[in-house]
């Protein structure tokens, strides 16, 4: 029988309320202690506020953005089904730590707006929701995890998986780390043209050209010749469809234009083989990949970023 996220959420909830309920009687007793030692009881009351109690409750959004977060760790090799605590941050790779279950090849996923792509992001994750949970808890788990990350009316729970990896995990991965993230999100831009996370510590001077070559110029592959199905769809489509085509065609053009000149500048990086040294700090080495300027093919001036910016 598979496991239920819900029933480990339950279970968590609780033993956080009895360490909450502990720590504040113990807090409250010793302000009693205090107040009787000197003399203070038409002063000060020993109640203590929930707000000031130093541990927290539950919060069942917060929890499930954690397991996103720790499964995308699984995925990357920085947790391991396996070994307790990090199984990698640095150092030697430990092939021997990943028996149960294999991390991504190189620590590079592709984030995909679509959803069905199966070496992206939210498909490994489904994936991994699978593997852990069972597929025969699947569809409640899934359910669960959409609904605490806002369902929308209509929307799929799958849908909702994709839309929080796509436009919101990295805002709470980055807020977490207080800017000094772990997780390196590669973005050509607000078009969502390409989009992949990687790995800090997996990061390698050749990183940037097995993005290039591995993921980026399929995406600009795949991107044009939607554009291409389109253009034909066009040609035979009625005034409703006609519509709705010449929409997607606008997205994808704008996606195009975006694609070109971040390739451009990725193309540029990757032939400078750039290394990391991490004893730098997150904020320097991400720096490197910040507000590169290049004299394009066309011998236009381009400057883009080629990670999310960190604000």
């Amino acid at each position: 029988m598979g496991k239920l996220i819900s029933d480990k959420y339950k279970k968590w909830e609780e033993e956080c309320k009895k360490r909450f309920d502990t720590l504040k009687a113990n807090e409250e007793e010793l302000n009693r202690i205090f107040i009787e030692i000197y003399g203070l009881q038409d002063e000060l009351t020993p109640d203590v506020e929930d707000k000031d109690v130093t541990v927290r409750l539950a919060d069942l959004q917060r929890e499930i953005k954690s397991l996103i977060s720790y499964l995308i760790g699984i995925e990357m090799g920085r947790y391991s089904l396996d070994v307790e605590g990090l199984a990698y941050a640095g150092g030697k790779w430990e092939q021997t730590k990943y028996v149960t279950y294999q991390p991504d090849e190189d620590g590079i996923i592709p984030v995909y707006s679509r959803l069905g792509m199966e070496d992206g992001l939210t498909e490994r994750i489904i994936k991994l929701i699978k593997f852990i949970y069972g597929d025969d808890t699947y569809r409640e788990n899934i359910d669960f995890i959409a609904e605490a990350l806002g369902k929308r009316m209509n929307e799929a729970s799958e849908e909702v998986l994709n839309r929080y990896l796509r436009d919101s995990f990295y805002t709470d991965h980055i807020k977490t780390y207080q800017k000094r993230p772990i997780y390196w999100m590669f973005s050509s831009g607000k078009n969502d043209g390409f989009k992949c996370l990687i790995y800090m510590h997996r990061y390698n001077e050749d990183t940037l050209a097995r993005i290039n070559s591995q993921y980026f110029l399929h995406e600009t592959a795949r991107v044009n010749a939607e554009i291409k199905d389109i253009k034909i769809l066009l040609e035979k489509a009625d005034e409703k469809n006609k519509i709705r085509l010449e929409r997607q065609l606008k997205e994808l053009y704008a996606k195009q234009k975006e694609m070109i000149e971040y390739g451009q500048v990725l193309d540029h990086m990757a032939n400078k083989y750039i290394n990391l040294d991490l004893d730098d700090g997150v904020k320097t080495n991400y720096e490197k990949f910040q507000g590169i300027e290049i004299v394009s093919d066309s011998g236009a001036r381009v400057k883009k970023d080629l990670l999310v910016p960190i604000r």
